[in-house]
């Protein structure tokens, strides 16, 4: 047997038990949120349902009516459930008496009233020559609601009534109002034969438990009103779904409760009524909101909701959906268990748990077509986010997979601590690289007298200053390296410094970096380099020497540090923001040999480097080397020990722009090496994994402006054009604030654990990252769309605050900025416009809310004053730059 598949069997039984254990769990979860509610058996048959003709994609507003092959249809399901019916429009469907009558069915004609004049004159003549030709025509109801809606004045209503009743067809006629318009106006009594009233105590916010009772006080109250009139209840049921209002829930669970205890109650009763409604009218979404679309008893393709006997469940389809469910988390969940068999079991078990809470709510947006009459414009919605959200999934799981490998000690297997060359081995030649361009002088010294202090025996330092223009920028350097360089020649010393000053040279840092290849000594067997303000510590190579031996290595990667960051709150902020990646981000790739190069405190083996080169056209041209170096065969090792600190950047508006710059060279590089990602290469799964998932949170960031961008058009077209556009149901609503939550919560868990235990840094290091969604979004939306990148440099935390970088901080952040502003608009307009409490509009303000996160924290963090230099480096910088003068005067230039 092959030792592969050998090894996947032992460690299958264990992983069937755990997924044995989050499948059960899954399916108790399912069965709670639908559990089997008692409700009393009614019978199959009542005594009236409204009724609309329309189908599933017809709809009065479009002009689309229902043929009469479908009317007809329609009735002989009808005449299954009732004797009676009851219309809204007479001249929408003039053949419908026709056909009831051949059914056997009763019909209250309906007569649709608005401020729509001539077709009111249609509807009037419609039903008098209805009801003087079809004896299937018992009752005239002359408009719905236009007294609640305001469609009428009373006296326009009174005479339409009148003028009904005085045709003599021998029908009585009636109109249709809720119980509180005919208490508040008894004078409309007097125009009707009988009294029609609407019980819909869920418009009212009655919970479902005590709604009939409500209902039916109601009625009460309408009869002892009108004593000598008969009270014919024209509508009275619940919606399926919707918004809720107040308590009141729309949902299967509450309709079929209601509808069953109603028509349990009204049995033994002489109750005249008709139940709203027959079947489902998804048009009414148009005019009523989703809540219009849910009152049938049926479905629009005409199937029933529930049954009239035994419990009643939430979902009647839930198995079906825990069983999908179930299916799909047991293929994410156990190839996991099976190759991450080595993880601790709390690790394994949360992320198949959340594995399957993913499948789960992929089942639920997947069935959400079944559930909801989606109109043309949710679709659309629809097959946009679907694939955004199973993109966030990707994302979400990627964030997991490193939480439970790093939350828990004893999962990483692959460590590498500080070697030193083992004893009697011979030292190789170290060239260490430092580009730099428009540093300020005495940043640079102070870096390169550090290299000058390495303990290394066989070393080269070779100082690149390109395309700076300023003299007083690089002739101290200058004068500086000339007057070490000459210093090291009069001591005999083996070391070698080099100054190169290139005027105009193309290839931004990976241009200055091969020019220095090209300089280096042809004996150099590494190639080290460090930022232009770093300052290494001199035992730097020394305790990274024992991993140059190994023949597969390529490349020695020690953390990036910072230092002189205690004095600023910002400046505090963004060296733990940074540091996280390296006590957290930098262990998850190492496990798998997927590490990402940095261009400061890297060693790369020469002959590969004098081989592969740097790319001149990326400006992330660390990362893109380290890609292909491990492309190539050869391993890459993470030494996380601190043996160098450079400065962090000076302001917000540079920290985000380097970030920017960051996202845009990794779109870069996914676009330059796409093939060998997901193609045929060098490259390992796990490294092609690493790579393609360690850029997805930035994915992330520019889906957040995407949404947020849809999120405030979707807002303007609710509150601007209701007819056509209408809240997200919640399960839309529910992925994105799970997401932006666990992001939230996973980032602060780990600090915690691996990083910083301070609550304080932890938070600002949120805080910063959060402030750089936008930069990052900008970023990799310029790598995808092929913008000309430009290598910014970034300015460093080297001169005190100044009101004009002050102003410049908080100009970089106009575009968070606006869209803070925009996201407060809506959320603030919804505010107002549904003041009474209104759940859906309450969840989209929260979403509103947490879009808006991500550009408050850029405001927050720009308008932190940056970091000032303390006095020791002042004094330093001035001491250093009377030295670079007089070397200057005194010695040969070494520029070229």
């Amino acid at each position: 047997m092959h030792p592969r598949l050998s090894l996947l069997i032992s460690r299958l039984p264990a992983a069937l038990v755990i997924c044995a254990l989050v499948l059960g769990v899954n399916w108790a979860v399912w069965r709670a949120a639908n559990p089997p509610l008692p409700a009393p058996d009614a019978p199959q048959r009542v005594t009236g349902l409204a009724y609309n003709a329309f189908q599933r994609w017809e709809s009065p507003l479009a002009q689309r009516f229902p043929t009469e092959e479908e009317i007809d249809a329609d009735l002989a399901r009808m005449r299954t459930l009732t004797t009676r019916l009851r219309t809204y429009s007479a001249a929408e469907f003039p053949i419908l008496p026709a056909l009831a009558e051949k059914h056997g069915l009763e019909i209250a004609q309906g007569v649709w009233l608005d401020r729509r004049f001539d077709n009111n004159e249609r509807e009037i003549e419609a039903a008098i020559a209805a009801a003087r030709s079809h004896t299937s025509v018992k009752r005239i109801v002359v408009g719905n609601e236009t007294q609640l809606h305001r469609q009428l004045s009373p006296q326009e209503l009174y005479d339409y009534l009148d003028r009904v009743r005085a045709a003599k067809t021998g029908v009585p006629v009636t109109t249709a109002e809720p119980w509180h318009i005919w208490l508040a106006q008894p004078e409309l009594a007097n125009h009707v034969d009988f009294i029609t009233v609407h019980l819909l105590p869920y418009w009212e916010g009655v919970p479902v438990e005590a709604a009939l009772d409500d209902a039916l006080m109601r009625y009460a109250q309408v009869q002892a009103r009108f004593p000598r009139k008969r009270v014919v209840i024209g509508e009275i049921g619940w919606p399926s779904g919707g918004k809720a209002v107040g308590v009141a829930l729309a949902s299967p669970l509450a309709q079929a409760r209601f509808v069953r205890e109603f028509l349990e109650r009204s049995a033994g009763s002489t109750l005249d009524y008709y139940l709203m409604e027959a079947v489902d009218q998804p048009w009414k979404r148009a005019t009523e909101g989703e809540v219009g679309a849910h009152w049938g008893v049926l479905e629009a393709d005409r199937t029933p909701k529930f049954a009239h006997s035994g419990p009643v469940q939430a979902d009647p389809y839930w198995q079906v959906k825990a069983l999908a469910a179930s299916v799909l988390g047991l293929a994410a969940m156990l190839p996991f268990l099976l190759a991450f068999a080595h993880l601790r079991l709390p690790s394994r078990l949360l992320f198949a748990a959340s594995a399957q809470a993913i499948a789960s709510f992929a089942v639920l947006i997947g069935t959400l077509p079944l559930v909801n009459y989606l109109r043309p414009v949710d679709w659309a919605l629809l097959v946009l986010l679907v694939p955004a959200l199973a993109l966030l999934g990707a994302i979400l799981m990627a964030l997991l997979f490193e939480f439970v490998e790093l939350f828990w000690d004893g999962n990483l297997r692959r460590r590498a601590p500080p070697r030193a060359l083992p004893a009697g081995s011979a030292a190789p030649c170290v060239s260490v690289h430092l580009a730099c361009c428009n540093e300020p002088p005495a940043q640079v010294i102070a870096t390169i007298d550090s290299l000058l202090a390495l303990d290394w025996p066989d070393l080269e330092v070779i100082v690149v200053d390109n395309n700076t223009r300023d003299p007083a920028l690089w002739q101290p350097v200058q004068a500086h390296c000339a007057a070490r360089a000459a210093e090291l020649a009069e001591r005999g010393a083996s070391l070698r410094l080099k100054f190169f000053h290139l005027p105009a040279w193309p290839g931004y840092k990976a241009g200055a970096l091969n020019f220095a290849l090209r300089e280096t000594d042809p004996r150099a067997e590494w190639v080290a380099l460090v930022d232009a303000d770093y300052v290494v510590r001199p035992g730097w190579l020394r305790q990274i020497a024992g991993y140059f031996a190994d023949s597969e290595v390529g490349i020695v990667q020690v953390p990036q540090a910072h230092r002189d960051w205690r004095g600023s709150a910002l400046a505090r902020m963004m060296n733990w923001e940074y540091d996280g990646f390296f006590r957290l981000g930098m262990h998850h790739r190492h496990e798998r040999d997927a590490i990402v190069q940095h261009g400061t405190m890297t060693a790369i083996r020469a002959p590969l480097l004098r081989r592969l080169g740097w790319a001149e056209e990326c400006v992330c041209e660390d990362t893109e080397l380290g890609l292909r170096v491990l492309a190539s065969g050869q391993r890459a090792v993470y030494v996380d020990e601190v043996l160098g600190r450079g400065l962090v950047p000076a302001d917000f508006a540079a920290f985000r722009r380097q970030r920017r710059r960051w996202a845009q060279g990794a779109m870069q590089i996914l676009r330059r090496h796409a093939g060998a990602l997901f193609g045929r290469s060098g490259l390992s799964w796990a490294q092609r994994y690493h790579f393609a998932a360690g850029w997805l949170p930035w994915v992330g960031d520019t889906l957040h402006l995407v949404f947020t961008l849809a999120a405030i058009v979707w807002s303007l077209g609710v509150l601007l054009a209701p007819a056509y556009f209408s809240l997200p149901i919640a399960l839309f609503v529910a992925p994105l604030a799970v997401f932006v939550l666990a992001r939230m919560l996973l980032g602060p868990l780990l600090y915690a654990r691996r990083v910083t235990r301070n609550p304080a840094d932890i938070a600002g290091a949120a805080l910063a990252g959060m402030g750089l969604s936008h930069a990052i979004a900008r970023g990799t939306l310029a790598g995808l769309a092929r913008r000309r990148a430009v290598f910014e440099i970034t300015r460093k935390a080297t001169g005190t605050d100044t009101p004009r970088r002050a102003r410049e901080s908080l100009g970089g952040v106009a575009e968070e900025a606006a869209l803070l502003a925009l996201l407060a608009t809506c959320a603030l307009a919804f505010a107002v416009v549904y003041p009474d409490g209104d759940t859906d509009a309450r969840r989209w303000i929260a979403l509103l809310a947490m879009q808006a996160l991500p550009y408050a924290a850029a405001l927050a963090c720009a308008a932190l004053p940056a970091a000032p230099k303390s006095a020791a480096e002042r004094i330093r910088g001035r001491g250093l730059a009377r030295a670079s003068r007089a070397a200057e005067a005194q010695t040969p230039t070494l520029a070229r």
